[in-house]
Formats: structure tokens, C-alpha cells, sequence
């Protein structure tokens, strides 16, 4: 059997891995195959794909990016995308936006934090990112590095997690936006680990209505009635079945979830297959 990651951050967005570290990894774990999900940016994903030809691994040109389900700004979705022709230059330029109003958001959070009398080093912290894809997880990393907690779970529950007092909105896109922006590029939208979006069958139709070709039945968080309930959703309305560990890196006692998950090559087939198909 070959099995494959489809869900991996570097530290182009909020990873701790460079591409390459990424690379070096799958192929430990003898992977064949995984797709580098960045939050709004593909950067990483030529550096990855160069790296990759050494150890005969396959890397997906990938995205993750934010949108928020029209009345509920309370809930936040991932979508994904997948296979894109991602060099093209109006999709970058729109990723790009995305990334300075993170960066704007960064600076809001840090305005934030020193009103609670949290001093972080926002220079060190914004240069590290540079034009990366900032986001909560720096923050979180930020404040357990310079012993303000004892956690990253902590960060959020006590300060950025969502109407915390240093939480603050990102911009986002409604799903209609972020489905139309990947497919503009040839690439297959998922939506990314429905556990955390509280999604049930009215959303799922929404969102196939709006081109939605995709779902993350398989995720590191997911339990196996997850899994059983989204794979109902996949054969109910015609969508791939995707996967992956939605590594982060090296977050929690120095280990990594990358490949840690037995999903097996025939789903990537799958998706290439829907992929010739439309092109």
C-alpha cells in the first residue's frame, strides 16, 4: 500500500517545518505523495516540489484559505485547494492581499496583547513571518516562548481564541469567493476538517451549490464516526473524498503528525482523475 498527507503547513504560513524539512519527512515515512496547504500562499510549494525529486515524492501544489458562512460570522470554514495552476497571476495577487491583511490583523493583535500587559517582541515577530501568511499560531508560539503561558492551547483559551480580548477578525472570503478563486485556477475546492466547522447537510448542499468539489473525511482530529458520517456526505452529493494530518510541524513535545495517518494513494488518484476530466 502507499499512503499520502494531503493536509501539511510550513513555515510559509504557520508550520514549523520548511518545505524541505516537509519533504525529508514524508520521505522517512515513506510517503508517496502529499500536498502542501499553506494558508494564503503557495510559495512553499515549488521549493517543495524541487526538494521532492530527490526522494521520488509527490507534491501537490495546495492552498488553505479562510471563508465565513453568510449570516454566521461566529463560524469560520476552510476551504482547500488542490492541484492548481497556482502561477497564475491574478490568484497571486489575490493570496497576496490576503497575507498584508493579516499582517495588518498582527499588528492590531499586538496593540492588543500590550493593553493586557503582554510585551511581545512584535519586530521579531513580524520579521520572522515577513511576507509569510502570519496568524494565530505565531501569536500562540510568541506567547508560550516568552512565558506568558504554560501552553499554545492556553494562548487561545485565555487570549486569542475567538471573542477572547485579544482575538481579532481576519479577513475572509464567503465561500462562494473562495470556491470560485480556486477553481479560476483549475483546482479542485475541498472543504477542510468539517469537525471544527459544525457542518451539517444544509451546509454541505450550500456549499456543493457553490461548486464545492471536495471533502476532508479523513483528518488527524476526526474520530471514526467523523469519518463514517463525512464519508455519507461524500457519496450522498458526488464529492472527493480527501485527507490528511494538517500538520503544523514540530507543535506539541517536538513531534510531528506528518503521515501519521494510513491514507491510502487511490484517494489522490481519485482527484487526479476528476482533474483530467475537466481540463
Amino acid at each position: 500500500m502507499k499512503y499520502i498527507d494531503l493536509h501539511v503547513h510550513s513555515t510559509f504560513s504557520d508550520g514549523t517545518l520548511t518545505p524541505q524539512r516537509i519533504v525529508e519527512y514524508a520521505a522517512k515515512r515513506k510517503l508517496a505523495a502529499i500536498a502542501l496547504t499553506d494558508h494564503d500562499t503557495t510559495d512553499g510549494v515549488p521549493i517543495a516540489q524541487e526538494h521532492a525529486l530527490q526522494f521520488g515524492l509527490e507534491v501537490i501544489a495546495g492552498v488553505e484559505l479562510s471563508v465565513e458562512m453568510p449570516g454566521r460570522s461566529d463560524l469560520e470554514l476552510h476551504i482547500l485547494g488542490y492541484c492548481l495552476g497556482y502561477q497564475n497571476a491574478s490568484f497571486q495577487e489575490r493570496l497576496s492581499f490576503f497575507r498584508k491583511k493579516r499582517h495588518e490583523r498582527a499588528v492590531t493583535m499586538l496593540e492588543k496583547l500590550k493593553n493586557l500587559n503582554i510585551f511581545l517582541d512584535g519586530a521579531k515577530l513580524l520579521a520572522t513571518t515577513n511576507d509569510n501568511a502570519i496568524g494565530r499560531l505565531h501569536f500562540a508560539q510568541a506567547l508560550l516562548e516568552e512565558g506568558y503561558v504554560n501552553n499554545i492551547q492556553e494562548a487561545f483559551q485565555r487570549y486569542i481564541g475567538f471573542n477572547k480580548p485579544a482575538y481579532v477578525p481576519k479577513a475572509r472570503l464567503i465561500p462562494e469567493q473562495a470556491i470560485k478563486m480556486i477553481t479560476d485556477v483549475a483546482g479542485i475546492p475541498a472543504l477542510a476538517h468539517p469537525y471544527f466547522s459544525e457542518i451539517n447537510r444544509d451546509m454541505i448542499a450550500m456549499l456543493v451549490g457553490f461548486g464545492l468539489k471536495g471533502i476532508e473525511v479523513y483528518h488527524s482530529r476526526h474520530s471514526q464516526s467523523d469519518v463514517d458520517r463525512f464519508r455519507q456526505y461524500a457519496s450522498e452529493f458526488n464529492l472527493l473524498i480527501t485527507g490528511g494530518s494538517d500538520c503544523h510541524g514540530e507543535i506539541d513535545k517536538n513531534e510531528t503528525l506528518l503521515g501519521n495517518m494510513e491514507i491510502p494513494y487511490e484517494i489522490l488518484e481519485k482527484m487526479q482523475e476528476y482533474k483530467k476530466g475537466t481540463t
